[in-house]
């Protein structure tokens, strides 16, 4: 159903709301060069580095650079999804398994315990945001609409290279929203019909896993325009 060319139905929605988190993102992209993708703000930040020199015990891809990844924990802006996660019937088990935790962190944080201090949870460059947006889209393209078999580590080849890195993030986000556009209304209800293996995708119908997705690239996104914004303005680390 469609009032003034406006889409109602609910995958018009969803989409409706990511072409226009996409447009904002791609106009707040333009320009950016290969000082300021890979800028860190603070010291500490996690970013994409070559391969032997991550700053990170986790940082994973298939060629000479990495993602930064740190050692297994549920960081504090994530716990409401630990609680929806357990609302929605997922098992302890399954949900430290998810993120790689002991039952025990898992059980903190529904207890809302044990909640890391502010400065453990990583600043992140712009090189890290949308280096972890790509294997994010990658891997859970890979596992909804590809061979569901590639590891989704190994998906994204990270570059230092702001213009490389945009050229294959925008061409992966056009494929995920081609593929999302055709999806049916039995597939929107389907529990699992995504089986991306890093999160709860196999466990809700896949409308969930969309909104989910939109979230992921909305946020971001905004992160990565104040990035930009303090670029812009000659931001310092305070002495």
């Amino acid at each position: 159903m469609e009032t003034e060319g406006a889409r109602t139905d609910r995958l018009g929605l969803l989409l409706d709301q990511f072409d226009q988190a996409r447009e904002a993102a791609q106009v707040r992209l333009t320009g950016l060069g290969d000082e300021e993708y890979l800028w860190e703000p603070v010291a500490g930040c996690w970013s994409i580095r070559r391969r032997g020199e991550a700053a990170t015990p986790r940082a994973y891809g298939p060629g000479k650079w990495v993602l930064d990844r740190g050692a297994p924990d549920i960081p504090a802006n994530e716990y409401a999804e630990i609680a929806r996660q357990a609302a929605g019937g997922m098992t302890v088990a399954k949900i430290a398994d998810d993120w790689s935790v002991s039952v025990e962190r898992v059980e903190q944080v529904l207890a809302h315990t044990g909640a890391p201090e502010p400065d453990e949870t990583p600043v992140t460059t712009i090189a890290w945001r949308l280096g972890h947006l790509h294997s994010c889209f990658a891997g859970q393209w890979e596992w909804t609409f590809g061979e569901r078999r590639q590891e989704p580590q190994l998906l994204v080849d990270f570059t230092p290279s702001a213009d490389s890195a945009l050229e294959r993030f925008w061409a992966l986000i056009d494929r995920w929203r081609d593929s999302v556009g055709a999806v049916t209304d039995e597939q929107l209800d389907t529990v699992g019909f995504s089986q991306y293996p890093y999160g709860s995708d196999p466990d809700d119908p896949f409308i969930g896993v969309l909104a989910g997705a939109n979230r992921e690239f909305i946020h971001h996104m905004a992160e990565i325009a104040l990035l930009r914004d303090l670029w812009r303005a000659g931001f310092t680390t305070p002495r």
